[in-house]
């Protein structure tokens, strides 16, 4: 019994890391304010072997860019989302590349952005709120982006063509 449960552990500390697969999830903007701001996202995410969504880089559809993003935040940043938002899963829009010009879009003035998402499921719309910190230490919400399901890659958006014309593979 006790070598079952041994070779069990060592199976699942093996399996776990190659268990995740590398998702490309595209949506397209659903209202004027999104589709001013990022008209598209794919985000590139990881699906762990119970399903479970998640995200570490942004894409813009649209090939204009992409930030990495990981996954905490301060206590804050849920503090200053609207009455009514129902997403908790809070990620740090990273500062450097095109992480810098995505801050200073959504949240111009601040010295840095958190996008707040809900659950991310395939075939589902998604809303984000971005939230930022400024210089006066305040935490402040920025902007509701709304999102409808577009489908899914098989592999990233390609980064060199200007348009988004190509489709993602649907599910």
């Amino acid at each position: 019994m006790r070598r079952l449960l041994i070779a069990s552990l060592i199976l699942s500390a093996v399996a776990g890391p190659a268990a995740a697969e590398t998702r490309y999830l595209a949506y397209d903007a659903s209202d004027r304010v999104t589709q001013a701001l990022t008209r598209g996202v794919t985000l590139e995410a990881d699906r762990s072997l119970l399903g479970a969504i998640s995200v570490r880089r942004i894409i813009s559809t649209s090939n204009r860019g992409a930030a990495d993003i990981r996954r905490g935040g301060p206590d804050a940043v849920r503090r200053a989302l609207p009455a009514g938002a129902t997403q908790t899963s809070v990620y740090a829009i990273a500062s450097e590349g095109d992480g810098r010009g995505l801050t200073r879009a959504l949240c111009p003035g601040s010295e840095e952005a958190w996008l707040v998402l809900g659950r991310v499921q395939l075939g589902r719309p998604l809303v984000a709120q971005a939230v930022g910190r400024w210089p006066d230490g305040a935490f402040r919400h920025c902007v509701t982006l709304s999102y409808n399901w577009r489908g899914e890659w098989a592999t990233p958006p390609a980064s060199s063509s200007g348009d988004d014309s190509s489709a993602p593979v649907g599910r």
